[in-house]
């Protein structure tokens, strides 16, 4: 696979099925709300005093955690985040990149309508800081 492929939140529950790793991009706040379980939290950015602001680490850790052809899904809130993580993996050499760009709340399509994203209400929903999967397990897991 050489291009991002672009996921639906139903293709998702098949791929992780399948043994593909969900990764979160959201702020650790954002994931400890609620994500898709199993889910593994790497934010591409963090939340400051002045709003969103780029984690300087996200690159190394996601290198320190996967092999360029682990077989990996990656998803935010609605979309641009994932994009943006996609991107940067893509450029690194990660080669078996999935985004699944409706993100975990949902987002509009070009024309105004709805895109349901994974929590629409028909799909399991984890919260909370699982252990060994939070931003600061996977961080400590590859040197910290």
């Amino acid at each position: 696979m050489t291009d991002v492929k672009i996921v639906s939140p139903e293709e998702t529950a098949d791929l992780l099925q399948a043994g593909y790793t969900y990764v979160d991009v959201r702020s650790e706040p954002e994931f400890e709300a609620g994500h898709v379980p199993g889910a593994l939290n790497v934010p591409i950015s963090h939340q400051g005093p002045a709003g969103m602001v780029p984690n300087p680490d996200f690159l190394r850790v996601m290198e320190g955690l996967f092999p360029k052809d682990a077989k990996l899904v990656v998803g935010c809130k609605m979309g641009g985040r994932s994009a943006k993580a996609t991107a940067t993996l893509k450029q690194a050499g990660f080669v078996e990149l999935c985004d699944m760009s409706a993100g975990f709340e949902g987002k509009r399509d070009p024309f105004g309508r709805p895109v349901p994203g994974w929590k629409d209400g028909t799909r399991e929903v984890e919260t909370g800081a699982p252990s060994g999967r939070s931003y600061a397990d996977v961080k400590a897991r590859v040197g910290g």
